[in-house]
């Protein structure tokens, strides 16, 4: 399976699709795909004219990569210049996450950029550490809170705005747990991964439509800790250094045990 066909979602009735997902590492359902599913399904009841300017989603359940999902969606309002949605995906145990989403006819006339591109090297000088066979990811940094990677979907390309804001909203949930959970073991004086992160909510607003299959690099800070929750607030940028999108996300800590 790859990105393409994974957001490749079949109808199943009035506003419900069905989709799945591979097995990852850790078991389970990677949260950014399910995000990434849900904007498609959302983007699937809404005219072309709108593009999506932002999203928010809660994780409910722990996704099971053995089952199919299901995304229903609500069409809560259809304005002259917003669209909002929601969606729900679910399996058997019930539903695992809940998302809205909002969608504008039109783009601004003008964006005034006031967070600058960090400075790093191009993602050609530096080893790859994806850790799934879709992601590409190469890493700057990742300490003290902050964690910065140039990461890319493969086959993500295509000329449809949709496959490649799906793109962006799978990638965005990769490097926030680990800030929070850096900053946690540089407050606990401490190497190694001595916590693990689990997502709790996520949310992000598009400031720009994102090129199709390129690399981007994600920059995220850990704005607060206190176990067991921490926040995380991200910057997305493309290569010529557009800022396309900002993220948040809460984290639940949960420490590692010995031997696990």
């Amino acid at each position: 399976m790859n990105f393409k066909e994974m957001m490749h979602l079949d109808r199943r009735g009035p506003d419900s699709y069905v989709g799945e997902g591979p097995s990852y590492p850790w078991g389970g359902l990677f949260g950014g795909q399910i995000v990434a599913q849900s904007l498609v399904a959302a983007a699937a009841t809404v005219d072309p004219l709108y593009v999506v300017h932002s999203l928010h989603a809660y994780f409910i359940r722990r996704g099971d990569a053995s089952q199919p999902i299901r995304f229903d969606v609500d069409r809560l309002r259809d304005g002259r210049s917003f669209v909002t949605r929601s969606v729900v995906a679910s399996q058997s145990a019930g539903a695992i996450l809940n998302m809205s989403a909002s969608f504008q006819a039109g783009q601004a006339e003008r964006y005034l950029q006031t967070h600058p591109m960090p400075e790093a090297a191009p993602p050609e000088d530096l080893s790859e550490s994806g850790w799934a066979s879709m992601l590409e990811r190469r890493m700057i940094r990742d300490d003290n809170g902050r964690t910065t990677a140039w990461l890319r979907a493969r086959d993500s390309d295509g000329d449809d705005w949709v496959l490649s804001a799906a793109a962006l909203a799978y990638l965005s949930d990769d490097l926030a747990t680990d800030s929070v959970r850096s900053a946690q073991q540089t407050g606990d004086g401490v190497s190694g991964r001595h916590w693990s992160g689990t997502s709790l909510d996520h949310a992000i607003w598009f400031h720009h439509r994102v090129p199709d299959g390129e690399w981007q690099l994600h920059d995220f800070r850990c704005e607060g800790v206190g176990v067991p929750r921490g926040l995380a607030a991200g910057h997305v940028f493309d290569r010529r250094g557009t800022h396309l999108a900002t993220v948040s996300q809460e984290v639940l800590l949960r420490p590692i045990r010995e031997g696990a």
